[in-house]
């Protein structure tokens, strides 16, 4: 057989296990020691001593945009900080793509970040340009890195559907050359009733070519951007329900509690997922405030609470929107659980799993992915011996394996202390 991963420990279950794979797919999980089926090394061509490490389903990127990745000051830098200027620069940069700049950055990111344990990546692509050069060109990276990376590539119309020059028929385009999802902006449009009407088209297009859909939803302070109940109402009349994702609905923490109560029970009866995007969103909201400021972040917390299902992305790396980012979504995590003031024991845990399986969910990734018997052998052997010390250290990733076959392994660096004392040296 090909793979056998021994002393392994696996999240929510007591002890020590061993993993076998063979031709990509795990065969077999059993308790360390179990006399039925002991799993001899000699068996298998590869073996890995886990050493008590966790064992973990791939992490799962939920939203990123990576035609804009490693863009930050080109053409100018964003000094006001906000999500508008980003965009006016974003459509400044736009003119000078190609497809080899889109790919060549693209890449560099999503090898990055499978060395992290990233297997999964939802990108959105830009559609407003009449030439959808960074969608053909993240379709064709898409195939180009399947066999290491699974990409959904969603159409996402940066500057509207309605309030941009033949918006709908770009969309159209788009979902005909590929794209996984169709994308929207409610609240960037000109008024209410073009982002009531950019949904509705939207949701027509997807169904009209069986796509998923990922909104860019209520993505500012205003607390009168309430788009999510539409678009929330819509998937649940047309009965698309978790085939929907509204991202980033950080005008949510503005909603007063009354209203956001109601809003609750109708984003649990639709099936919906949510993203939100931590890092970038306290970045970017907040700006028109003085003190007290507001966090920038949607409820995840109450989210969480009613049933709904929350994942996280990175959003931006090094772009007009986000000066930093690095790809690890532990830190992305971290800074969820931070904002979201989910420190509590029983709490800390929904961190990993809001980028591990809750992605997975928000993906529609189903039994393509997870540890279980007959599932793809995809995953990754972190630093840590639980999802506290995961999210209090934010380890690396050790191990990175992709359907039975590894494709990174991570050598952490070691350092010595050589510090002295009255006692003497201490090492």
């Amino acid at each position: 057989m090909e793979l056998l991963i021994t002393r392994a420990r696996l999240p929510e279950r007591e002890g020590l296990f061993r993993i076998a794979a063979d031709k990509g797919v795990f065969t077999a999980i059993r308790p360390e020691g179990e006399a039925e089926t002991p799993l001899p090394p000699d068996r298998f061509r590869t073996v890995i001593d886990a050493e008590e490490r966790l064992l973990l389903p791939p992490y799962v990127e939920s939203h990123i945009h990576l035609e804009a990745v490693l863009t930050a000051g080109d053409p100018r830098w964003n000094e006001s900080g906000t999500l508008f200027e980003g965009i006016e620069i974003w459509a400044e940069r736009q003119p000078f793509l190609t497809k080899a700049d889109v790919k060549e950055r693209a890449l560099a990111v999503l090898k990055n970040m499978a060395a992290q344990g990233v297997l999964h990546v939802r990108t959105h692509a830009d559609i407003c340009d009449p030439k959808l050069t960074a969608l053909e060109a993240l379709l064709e990276l898409k195939e180009e890195v399947r066999a290491w990376m699974d990409v959904q590539v969603v159409a996402f119309p940066q500057q509207g559907i309605c309030s941009f020059p033949n918006g709908a028929e770009l969309l159209e385009e788009a979902l005909k050359m590929g794209a996984d999802a169709a994308g929207a902006i409610p609240h960037y449009e000109w008024t209410r009733e073009d982002g009531v009407e950019s949904l509705r088209i939207m949701f027509r297009l997807a169904q009209k070519y069986d796509k998923l859909i990922d909104v860019h939803c209520d993505e500012i302070d205003d607390g009168q951007s309430r788009f999510v109940e539409t678009l929330a109402a819509l998937a649940l009349r047309t009965e698309m329900r978790d085939r929907v994702t509204a991202s980033h609905t950080t005008a949510m923490h503005a909603y007063d509690n009354a209203y956001a109560a109601k809003l609750m029970r109708l984003l649990r009866m639709s099936g919906i997922n949510i993203v939100a995007n931590p890092l970038v969103n306290v970045h970017l909201q907040g700006r028109f405030d003085t003190y007290p400021k507001r966090r920038g972040l949607t409820r995840i917390k109450e989210l969480l609470a009613a049933g709904v299902n929350v994942s996280l992305g990175t959003d931006c790396i090094s772009d007009p929107w986000y000066p930093f980012g690095t790809g690890n979504m532990l830190h992305v995590a971290n800074m969820a659980l931070h904002l979201a003031h989910m420190t509590a024991r029983g709490e800390i845990p929904l961190g990993v799993a809001m980028v591990t399986e809750n992605g997975a969910r928000t993906l529609g990734l189903g039994d393509g992915y997870g540890i279980a018997e007959g599932r793809p052998a995809s995953f990754i052997i972190v630093d840590g011996a639980d999802p506290w010390e995961l999210m209090g250290r934010m380890p690396v990733a050790r191990h990175v394996f992709r359907k039975g076959r590894q494709i990174a392994v991570t050598h952490p660096a070691r350092t010595e202390l050589r510090l002295e004392s009255s006692a003497g040296l201490i090492t």
